[in-house]
């Protein structure tokens, strides 16, 4: 059959006689006389003519749309190289060529790509390299560097400041054998400082040596205690009486804390006030040494390279 033509109708599946008394649709009996126009006169039309007259039909339809779909394209292209003849000099000449570019032959030169080193950088300063070894540890310290200001709060405790001293003879400072103690290990400066809470006063005294092995070894060796210093509204404490003496270490730094009563009451077991300040001195005065580690390591990270 012709392509978009009506397909020819199939036969019944049953005998029935169409409406009308006529032949079964599809076997057309040939004419007894001329052929009449369909619909007159009751006359059986010819449906093979019909069929081919359809057909033909639908042969000038498809040819025609299949024209017409041509003279489209035609005159498509005829716009597009219009539009392109219109458009002036050469585009690719101008620097106006959008389209899709000619792959570079073998000869021409790469765009350069960005390198990345294959060596790791170096890793951070470790603060506590500085606060070892005093080739290293060349920040400036005092009383007041380590211990800022007119009063220090720890874990929501709030301590006044008294006085504070700093000298080279280590062995003036110390109780019952210390003193004897840093001399001996190559202590070279004692800085210390009071501070005093309700009744509760605590001399925190930091010795300072040049070289973390040495700052270790009077930590273990460790007896009596660092001397009270009173004054700047403080009296006299631990002179007579029982108090909390601690020791520690950290880097070249050996630190040491005497907690007591003003009164002179001797410290138990159940005085909690007195071991809360203890520990308050002694976490403040890691931190503040631990500091000094972290600023230099920092400011050695940051420094232009050869210094």
């Amino acid at each position: 059959m012709s392509f978009g033509g009506p397909q020819w109708p199939q036969q019944p599946q049953n005998q029935q006689q169409p409406f009308g008394g006529q032949p079964p649709f599809g076997s057309p009996q040939p004419p007894s006389q001329p052929q009449q126009p369909f619909g007159s006169g009751g006359q059986t039309p010819d449906w093979g003519a019909l069929a081919d007259a359809s057909a033909a039909r639908a042969r000038r339809k498809r040819w025609i749309m299949i024209g017409g779909g041509a003279l489209a394209t035609l005159v498509v292209g005829a716009i597009v190289a219009t539009a392109v003849v219109a458009g002036g000099d050469d585009p690719v000449a101008n620097g106006k060529n959008d389209g899709p570019t000619t792959p570079a032959s073998p000869t021409d030169s790469p765009e350069p790509q960005p390198s990345f080193s294959s060596v790791a950088p170096p890793p951070p300063p470790n603060p506590k390299d500085f606060i070892s070894n005093e080739a290293k540890d060349k920040a400036p310290i005092s009383p007041d560097s380590l211990f800022p200001g007119k009063k220090l709060t720890m874990s929501g405790r709030a301590y006044q400041k008294g006085a504070t001293a700093s000298t080279t003879n280590c062995a003036s400072v110390g109780q019952a054998g210390l003193g004897e103690i840093l001399k001996r290990n190559g202590c070279d400066r004692v800085i210390r400082a009071t501070y005093v809470k309700d009744g509760v006063a605590i001399t925190v005294g930091v010795a300072i040596f040049s070289t973390e092995a040495e700052a270790l070894k009077a930590k273990a060796q460790a007896k009596g205690g660092i001397a009270p210093l009173a004054g700047a509204g403080v009296k006299e404490f631990c002179r007579s009486t029982v108090c909390l003496r601690r020791a520690n270490a950290v880097g070249r730094y050996a630190y040491f804390t005497q907690a007591g009563f003003t009164n002179g009451k001797k410290v138990t077991m159940k005085d909690t006030p007195i071991f809360k300040a203890s520990d308050d001195l002694g976490n403040f005065t890691f931190n503040q040494i631990y500091a000094r580690g972290r600023q230099q390591a920092s400011a050695a990270a940051t420094a232009p390279a050869g210094q």
